[in-house]
């Protein structure tokens, strides 16, 4: 048995009112073509730091982002109040493509791989030569993660004063500056 008749128009149907109002529900969202371009600085608990133009901007990630997250390094679009004042807020709507991404696991048993710093072009590896003494595969470790995301490595090394001149260990790589 039907429940409305055989003979129902679409007017005669009651549309069921959704939970946010008599707002159409739709899928179509905003284009934000006039939203402001920035650079993610600092990231603390959902709030994200972003420099635009001359100004520091305090923002939060827009829900149609889901769970992607915006890390320091990320150049984003905002819209919202971009003032810059005290307690104003302006929303990341999208995070632009990363033209290169810094990353590490949390543990071994760990499948996931968190972004540290994206958009970065140089990675620094500081070191002592002596007290305490360099750790040749922390080195390695730093060296890897550089080349795997793309960055040029720097290392530094420091304290080349203290270290002793019969020290065997030494570096051979071209991007090597010595510190006192």
């Amino acid at each position: 048995m039907r429940r409305y008749g055989k003979h129902t128009d679409e007017d005669d149907i009651r549309a069921r009112p959704n939970r946010k109002g008599n707002r159409p529900r739709s899928n179509i969202r905003p284009k934000h073509e006039d939203a402001a371009e920035g650079l993610v600085i600092t990231v603390d608990r959902g709030r994200l730091t972003c420099l635009v133009e001359d100004r520091v901007v305090l923002a939060m990630k827009a829900r149609e982002l889901g769970r992607k997250a915006a890390v320091v390094g990320d150049r984003v679009a905002l819209v919202g109040d971009l003032s810059g004042k005290k307690d104003t807020l302006a929303r990341i709507v999208r995070i632009e493509p990363r033209t290169s991404v810094l990353r590490r696991t949390a543990d071994d048993d760990d499948p996931y791989e968190r972004v540290v710093v994206a958009n970065a072009d140089q990675l620094a590896i500081v070191t002592a030569l002596a007290d305490p003494e360099p750790r040749p595969r922390l080195i390695d470790r730093c060296l890897v993660a550089a080349y795997d995301g793309g960055l040029t490595p720097l290392l530094v090394l420091t304290k080349s004063d203290l270290a002793s001149p019969t020290n065997s260990w030494r570096c051979t790589g071209r991007w090597v500056s010595r510190m006192s």
